[in-house]
């Protein structure tokens, strides 16, 4: 059973500006969680990241990232209120490349007391990111 639907987008330039910023490490470890950092080659401790055209698609990317998190909490019905924190909502690339959620601390225990799957489709494209989120409710166990 369909249990909520949400969709964002996140400009790109604006991206690359959070994380090129002096608070560009605080930024990272405020929002993307450990896998996240390692497939945008950003570490919590490292310097404020580059500007520049090296960066473009990685910003793409991190835009796409935060899209999702967005579109989760949508989808949730709940905005960024507790017990959400939005590292904890990672969006990661599958063997295959297709996006996927990876959920921790919090945010896993209230996917997984409400028997919810999500999927996850993402996009970006003239220097906007797309991400769409669906829940679904596992029927109760019998």
């Amino acid at each position: 059973m369909l249990y909520g639907i949400g969709c964002d987008l996140c400009e790109v330039a604006r991206m690359e500006k959070s994380l090129s910023g002096a608070h560009g490490p605080a930024f990272v470890r405020r929002v993307f969680g450990p896998a996240e950092q390692a497939a945008l080659g950003l570490g919590a401790e490292a310097e404020p990241w580059p500007a520049g055209r090296a960066s473009a698609h990685k910003a793409a990317s991190a835009a796409a990232d935060f899209a999702a998190k967005e579109a989760f909490l949508k989808a949730a019905g709940t905005g960024l209120a507790a017990p959400f924190s939005l590292c904890e909502i990672e969006a990661v690339r599958l063997p295959s490349g297709a996006p996927n959620y990876r959920f921790s601390g919090k945010t896993a225990e209230w996917v997984a007391a409400r028997r919810l799957t999500a999927k996850l489709s993402l996009s970006h494209d003239g220097g906007m990111a797309l991400a769409f989120c669906t829940l679904e409710q596992l029927p109760p166990e019998t």
